[in-house]
């Protein structure tokens, strides 16, 4: 498989905490990775250097084995096909479902985009929501429809932040089924998340961090059964 993120000796700090610790790793193209952990592990800290919000002390990410995101604008790394949706929807609430999703498309109004955004609303489930307020959708739509916002622009890498927090267990089934609908041959989907049925439900490999450094990586049956994964984090 092609490489779509290499992660290569990244070291992120605040101040004299030091999040991420000489951290390698590579996501694959057609590949769902979740990377989970303890809270501070790192996690979220590694989609902020890898989307641009932050600043890494030393390290690069490369995407797709050749382009070196580090040091670039968050707006840039958008545009190149690396995209992210953060933990807390970020919708336009007085706006429609359909406007949202075409300001993700960023807003074209020719015929193409029309139906570029009725295939995505499709996808998401929230095509009979189409005309409705995006402050009239509940929590779970909400998460769908950033989704949707996201999604629109074809990404090559999707990142999700906790994408099931707060979601019923029919919704957490319906985002599940969402992600593996959304997975294709040349997209990398990484989820960070801390609901582990959810987890082994989409993802194809974990990617365990422990203290900004990987403790584990393979399949989650195998997480479940490593003394170590067990130890610093399943077992709490």
């Amino acid at each position: 498989m092609t490489v779509a993120v290499l992660v290569e000796g990244l070291t992120v700090e605040f101040g004299r905490f030091r999040a991420i610790d000489d951290l390698s790793l590579a996501i694959d193209y057609g590949e769902v990775r979740a990377v989970i952990g303890p809270n501070g592990a790192g996690k979220t800290t590694l989609l902020d250097v890898i989307s641009g919000v932050s600043r890494a002390r030393a390290g690069r990410v490369l995407f797709d084995e050749r382009l070196e995101l580090t040091g670039r604008s968050e707006s840039a790394i958008a545009r190149s096909g690396v995209r992210r949706k953060f933990q807390k929807p970020s919708v336009f609430e007085a706006l429609s479902v359909r406007d949202n999703v075409e300001i993700g498309l960023g807003g074209a109004g020719d015929p193409a985009s029309h139906e570029k955004v009725a295939a995505i609303l499709e996808t998401v489930g929230l095509s009979e929501h189409a005309d409705r307020l995006a402050s009239e959708l509940a929590h779970g739509q909400k998460q769908w429809l950033e989704i949707a916002m996201v999604v629109v622009s074809e990404p090559r890498v999707l990142m999700l932040d906790e994408p099931v927090a707060g979601l019923t267990d029919e919704e957490t089934e319906r985002t599940a089924a969402l992600i593996r609908r959304l997975r294709t041959p040349d997209r990398a989907i990484v989820v960070v998340e801390h609901d582990m049925d959810f987890v082994e439900a989409i993802a194809d490999r974990v990617t365990v961090l422990h203290e900004g450094r990987t403790l584990f990586e393979g399949s989650m049956a195998r997480a479940r059964a490593d003394a170590r994964v067990v130890d610093v984090y399943l077992g709490r």
